[in-house]
């Protein structure tokens, strides 16, 4: 896997957690023939990502990148939406999803640009197909605003693994490991980004981040976060139906009692963490929204979200907000139906978890 790779891709903080979820997969995982070629590809080419990003931070000198705020809570709750609507502000730069899946080499004319933009939108029409329920859960296509977690692949550190396979030896691994390491390649990779232009922020998010807070502020000491929270029994129960449908994709046989007992540790895990350490963070650094009164009222939220973090919202700003919402109480989803008892968990549980 590593062939043409090692040695070239900086610190070794990678080779431990990959040696682990190699092991974690084969001892627990019968993929068909479609999962084996593809997650191999997926190890391989975010590991290619990080080659070109070392290689490129060893020939520059490169500034601090511009501070970030963060959309912070568990998967499923809310967070999505409030990111499109923030990611509106033209204050706010967030990656789009071709610029973290085939950013390298970099793009130095539109056409190449394009170019990568089509590639990523066919791979996604591919992804699509072979997962159709995606289209339903997650809205992506390659200039869409994009979270962090596959930035986090590049050390082998991420939650993307979790879901593509049954991986519980990997997962007891990133429960208890330091992600300093992945936090300093989040930033080089984001450094990388404003050779393009600076923005006035960074707008990040991935769900994982709740349990990592320590680490962002030692790499970005001036972050703020908006936190916002959600029953977990519904977040719990849709993120496990989204494992589902995608280890679905990749395997033979997919456990969904199993799904359930990992879903429920994991993020229970993260959301204690986050929980006892935001206790030290600045008061006026950090706000936090109710997923029940944010969607009755988003825009709202959002005002009081900036008054609190000292941020400035112009006309246009709301005016694109209160369009989004419109339109998206318009559009016509399909239902994204799941239950508890699929996979082994009750309202009861879940409330015991946390």
């Amino acid at each position: 896997m590593l062939r043409g790779l090692d040695g070239k891709l900086g610190e070794d903080d990678y080779t431990e957690p990959l040696e682990i979820l190699v092991h974690s997969l084969n001892k627990h995982n019968k993929f068909n023939p479609f999962g084996k070629i593809a997650f191999h590809h997926q190890l391989k080419s975010r590991l290619k990502t990080r080659k070109h990003l070392n290689q490129l931070h060893l020939s520059k000198t490169f500034s601090d990148p511009a501070d970030p705020v963060f959309v912070i809570g568990l998967p499923r709750s809310g967070t999505t939406l409030l990111f499109n609507l923030l990611s509106l502000d033209e204050s706010h730069r967030s990656p789009q999803y071709w610029e973290i899946m085939n950013p390298f080499p970099l793009a130095k004319t539109l056409k190449e640009k394009h170019k990568k933009i089509k590639k990523v939108n066919r791979d996604l029409r591919l992804a699509k197909t072979l997962i159709p329920k995606l289209r339903n859960l997650h809205t992506i296509r390659a200039q869409t605003p994009e979270e962090c977690e596959q930035i986090a692949t590049m050390n082998v550190r991420s939650f993307v693994y979790l879901c593509m396979a049954d991986v519980p030896e990997y997962i007891d691994y990133l429960k208890g490991c330091n992600f300093n390491s992945v936090f300093e390649w989040h930033k080089k990779f984001f450094q990388v980004l404003e050779l393009s232009g600076k923005p006035q922020r960074w707008l990040l998010k991935d769900p994982s981040h709740i349990g990592h807070l320590p680490e962002i502020l030692n790499t970005y000491p001036n972050a703020k976060f908006i936190h916002i929270h959600r029953d977990p029994i519904e977040s719990v129960g849709s993120f496990c139906s989204l494992t589902k449908n995608i280890r679905s994709a990749f395997s033979k046989k997919v456990n969904t009692e199993d799904i359930g007992a990992t879903v429920i540790d994991f993020w229970m895990h993260n959301l204690n963490k986050g929980i006892e350490y935001r206790k030290n963070i600045p008061s006026h650094n950090i706000v936090d929204i109710s997923y029940q009164e944010f969607i009755k009222s988003p825009l709202d939220h959002i005002k009081n979200s900036y008054v609190h973090l000292g941020f400035d919202m112009t006309t246009k700003t709301e005016n694109d907000i209160q369009q989004y919402i419109s339109q998206d109480r318009k559009k016509s989803m399909s239902s994204h139906n799941y239950s508890l008892d699929e996979f082994g968990l009750t309202e009861k549980k879940v409330k015991e978890s946390i």
